[in-house]
């Protein structure tokens, strides 16, 4: 058999290529085949191919991968499929699979719902084709994986994988199909069998296989023993010792390689060794220091053995304090490696979170990385769509769901997709802010409020945003097709589904089919749903709050792959120069500079999982692989990668997501192999050059705090009560909301916080005081009918409810307890208007409840349901809100009032908790109150005559101490940057 290695240094593919073209020439009509391990290898060895042609005309080989489990037909298996089984389709194999999870009954504590039943026929059918790629008879092996000593549970979980020994072979024979891994291993026996009776006359070669499953191994002895056949193994280490070889750990690099010289019975020196004349550059010392960082425990002695310093040239590494930083760093990176023409640079990761971030951050330099590992088809925006459309039908159209998919931008109803996200926030503005409205689109149109001071329309031009009533008309259309929250069968589910995101995304010149199912995205996401529609139908019925969830399951793991238009950046190519590869694009590719990303435990390596059906002893004793091969696999995976550049980068965050991180194992091998020679790893200065990206020129200027001073005429002339405690607490608040007009939004499902309560228990107490009934019944009805007036949702109306009655209960009982009023006005609305040098200044006024006796001396009280105001407050004069209301009162401004004075200011903090209720007089001492009341017009008018000066600033928090607990302006006016100033001392 012929079979040799080209040295990891070297570019193996380049050699392969410079080797085919070297030899004896074409002969007949056919110039030979080339076996690959998977697609992206046959990509790339005809890039290979054209780069050592340079333009010169030449018949290539056929280059066939029979690597991917999914080819629908190895293109070089000829007659053999005619008399094999169809494989099941993928899609309904794990329908099939999960029904049977399903009828399990008694195999799980509790039943698993659809979504749970996915992923578990998913590592069910993992588990049959890790046994047909390892030969492995399931239905004879199985029943011994547990031994008598196993804990119960092992042997309760055989009885459940009945299903794969039985279960399934038996429909798998009922429906005359095959699996699809034991198909492709029946189809290689086929094809190594027809080579070995009649080897074909042409050059047949085997090349980049570094591990296989037995029918690869006699597919490759196959050709190995044709008469022009070669297999070319990629990067096998010569170095390692003969006792270090034939021990090799499942987690070594080199083991896939051992176990696959091992099959074909060649030993490893007799290997032909090319030593091509393709390379880029590698230091000469690389390969040692990687074969002497990987060595296993056995072979450690190695290091001690000579001490001499070793070649570091080229490799820096890259410490980021977590995965942003490291993002910012690695683009960096990238973006210096092309200042040089022709140079490429790449980064290789499996993290596909630090892949879309480095893709982003390159964006920065104007730089389009080919970012060819694919993308998740659950992370596609036509599938995001799907997902999203689903959350907010199963929500009941809750806001922020509802929200999500009316400002994707698949989403049109009709309108032009500005329009229809310019009418979704008119919709947001007047419904769905504050308290969620009560669920679907009735509930939406209930809840609908014509309050133009919040409409904002300017913030949507230049969209022109529908009327409300007809955009809930033209949603409630689209979503007809959904079944709502009922149970259904689960194809009728995902029809409903997909025709409601077919209406949602029609424009007004385009079918919503069109735009969601474009490009190769939306292909995919296509057959993806068409299969689940076929092929779900044997599955129970299913209520359509499991269906977000089930989609998410169903997508798992499927990538697409095809180069969508980045947002923003249409019709920009692809640098030519900048890769982002996952690690299986990475395998037999070189350029000048490689960043490999993400090394951290975890990642890369992934984390060992037996899977949750056999543990690691009971996968010995059944003979699969352990999971420490996929350990192995990393390792190799790494190990080439550090030789596939002159220069490489390894970068690994101290934190990921917010948790301390792991180095990979790799780094700490080569920072342990390196400190016994006293040398270290050099740091790459990126993480310098980032810390400078973003820095101002000279020395950090603290923000000094906003002082605007508008026209005397712009400034309010108009303030209510409440409004002269924020001027005195924060002036610049009363600047940006009555001088700039701003307002803060209430955010989205909003909880019904104390200002909601409030509007209900002001609502009740005023109906329960204008009725013929004192008792608490009527209180409690009056308040539980205010309640149900503000179409709260469920959740919220029985948090409330109770409380409610207990405030009824608190009022009652003091009410009985004071003396008898002889009028009450509540909810009593007043202005004073004061005549000042600079213009008329109006203070209005709405008092919760005024109290006259017989003598007609007022008592005022305040319904509170947050916290009450000091006592030292309301006296110096911060808190006088009630105080203002006693002077409007003394002169005259209550229209239904006569001028009054005022004995006592009541506030009454009504929360229902487990205090009920209390009650605060100010001031403390009464005697002050007439003094208090004859000082507030008084302050009043020196405040505003000192906003009528030009030169007097609108501040925000002139005194410190008594900053308002709450503002919304507070970003604005960048208040947590100059007050840390301030407190540190300085101006």
């Amino acid at each position: 058999m012929k079979i040799a290695t080209i040295p990891g240094a070297r570019p193996f593919l380049d050699g392969v290529a410079e080797r085919w073209l070297a030899g004896p020439g074409v002969t007949g009509d056919e110039a030979g085949l080339i076996l690959v391990p998977g697609r992206r290898a046959a990509r790339a060895l005809m890039e290979a191919f054209l780069r050592r042609l340079d333009g010169r005309a030449a018949l290539l080989p056929r280059i066939v991968s029979i690597g991917d489990v999914d080819e629908d037909d190895l293109a070089i298996a000829g007659d053999a499929t005619l008399s094999l089984p169809p494989a099941v389709d993928p899609v309904r194999r794990m329908a099939v699979l999960a029904m049977l999870v399903l009828k399990a009954d008694g195999a799980f504590i509790a039943a698993p719902t659809i979504d749970q039943a996915w992923p578990l026929a998913r590592a069910l059918a993992e588990l049959m084709d890790d046994a047909e790629r390892s030969g492995v008879d399931l239905r004879e092996r199985l029943p011994q994986a547990a031994e008598p000593r196993f804990a119960a549970h092992w042997h309760q979980t055989l009885t459940f994988l009945e299903i794969v020994t039985h279960a399934w072979p038996n429909w798998l024979d009922e429906q005359g199909m095959m699996n699809p891994v034991a198909r492709q291993v029946a189809l290689h026996r086929a094809q190594a069998q027809a080579w070995r009776d009649h080897p074909p006359s042409v050059p047949l070669w085997a090349v980049g296989f570094a591990d296989g499953m037995a029918s690869v191994c006699a597919v490759l002895q196959a050709a190995a023993s044709a008469p022009q056949g070669q297999v070319v193994l990629p990067g096998v280490d010569l170095s390692l010792s003969d006792a270090v070889w034939d021990s090799l750990p499942d987690s070594h690099p080199q083991a896939g390689l051992r176990r696959l010289l091992h099959d074909l019975e060649v030993d490893r020196a007799a290997l032909d060794v090319w030593e091509t004349g393709s390379g880029r550059g590698v230091p000469a010392g690389r390969p040692a220091l990687v074969s002497r960082a990987m060595l296993p425990a056995m072979g450690l002695s190695d290091w001690g053995r000579e001490r001499a310093p070793l070649d570091l040239t080229g490799l820096t590494r890259l410490d980021a304090t977590d995965q942003q930083q490291e993002a910012a760093a690695i683009a960096m990176i990238l973006r210096d490696g092309i200042r040089e023409a022709g140079r490429e640079v790449a980064l290789v990761t499996p993290d596909r979170g630090l892949a879309r971030r480095v893709a982003t951050e390159l964006l920065r330099y104007g730089v389009v990385a080919d970012d060819s590992a694919g993308e998740a088809l659950a992370l596609t925006p036509a599938a995001v769509f799907l997902r999203l459309l689903a959350e907010a039908v199963s929500s009941d159209l809750a806001p922020v769901a509802l929200l999500a998919v009316l400002k994707h931008p698949l989403a049109a109803l009709g309108l032009t997709p500005g329009d229809c996200r310019a009418s979704a926030r008119r919709l947001e503005r007047l419904v769905l802010r504050g308290p969620a409205p009560p669920p679907g689109i009735e509930g939406l149109r209930a809840a609908l409020r014509d309050d133009e001071a919040i409409d904002a329309a300017s913030a949507d031009r230049p969209d022109l945003p529908e009327a409300v009533d007809s955009f809930l008309d033209r949603l409630a259309a689209a979503l007809r097709p959904c079944p709502g929250r009922r149970t259904a069968p689960l194809p009728d589910l995902l029809i409903g589904l997909v025709q409601a995101a077919e209406a949602l995304a029609t424009t007004d010149t385009q079918p919503g089919a069109e735009r969601l199912w474009l490009g190769a995205e939306g292909h995919a996401l296509s057959r993806q749903i068409a299969a689940l529609i076929a092929h779900t139908d044997l599955l129970p019925p299913q209520s359509f709050d499991q269906l977000p969830a089930f989609l998410l399951s169903a997508m798992a793991g499927q990538m697409v792959f095809g180069q969508r238009v980045l947002q923003g950046r249409d019709g920009e190519a692809l640098h030519p120069r900048v890769s982002i590869l996952g690690v299986l694009e990475a395998r037999l590719q070189f350029a000048d500079l490689v960043v490999l990303g993400g090394l951290n435990e975890g990642i890369w390596p992934p984390a060992t999982d037996p899977g949750p059906w056999l543990s690691r002893p009971m996968r010995t004793r059944t003979g699969l692989p352990s999971p420490e091969r996929l350990i192995g696999v990393a390792a190799h995976d790494f190990s080439t990668a550090m030789l596939s550049a002159p220069q490489v980068v390894l970068s690994s965050p101290a934190r990921r997501d917010g948790a301390p991180a792991v180095p990979a194992r790799w780094l700490v091998r080569i920072d342990a192999l390196l400190g016994g020679r006293s040398q270290r790893l050099p740091i790459h200065p990126a993480l310098s050059w980032h810390a400078r990206l973003d820095q101002p020129d000279g020395p950090a200027r603290p923000v000094s705090a906003p002082e605007p001073r508008p026209p005397v005429a712009r400034r309010p002339r108009r303030l209510s009560v409440t409004e002269i405690e924020t001027w005195l607490r924060d002036p610049y608040a009363i600047y940006a909301r009555h001088i700039l007009k701003l307002r803060a939004l209430p955010a989205l499902e909003e909880a019904a916080d104390r200002s909601d309560i409030g509007v209900i228990i002001h609502a009740g107490l005023d109906g329960w005081l204008k009725s013929d009934r004192r008792d608490e019944a009527a209180l409690a009805a009056s308040l539980h009918h205010a309640l149900d007036a503000r179409h709260l949702r469920p959740a919220l109306e029985a948090w409330w409810r109770p409380r409610l009655s207990r405030i009824a209960q608190w009022v009652t009982e003091r009410e009985a307890t004071r003396a008898r009023p002889v009028r009450i006005e509540t909810e009593a609305k007043g202005a004073l208007t004061m005549e000042l040098p600079t213009g008329a200044f109006r203070l209005s006024a709405r008092a919760d409840r005024i109290e006259l006796d017989a003598e007609g001396v007022a008592t005022i009280i305040d319904y509170k349901t947050g916290t009450l105001p000091a006592q030292k407050d309301v006296e110096t004069g911060w808190s006088f809100q009630l105080v203002l209301e006693a002077a409007m009162l003394r002169e005259g401004a209550f229209a239904q009032l006569d001028p009054a004075e005022t004995a006592q200011l009541l506030y009454w903090r009504l929360t229902g908790d487990r205090d009920r209720g209390e009650e605060l007089s100010v001031p403390k001492d009464p005697a002050m109150l007439s003094d208090l009341v004859e000082q507030a017009i008084v302050r009043l008018r020196g405040r505003v005559a000192q906003f009528d000066r030009p030169e007097t600033p609108y501040r925000s928090h002139p005194h410190p101490s008594q900053a308002p607990r709450y503002t919304d302006y507070a970003l604005l006016a960048r208040v947590p940057e100059w007050s840390v100033a301030r407190e540190e001392g300085g101006e």
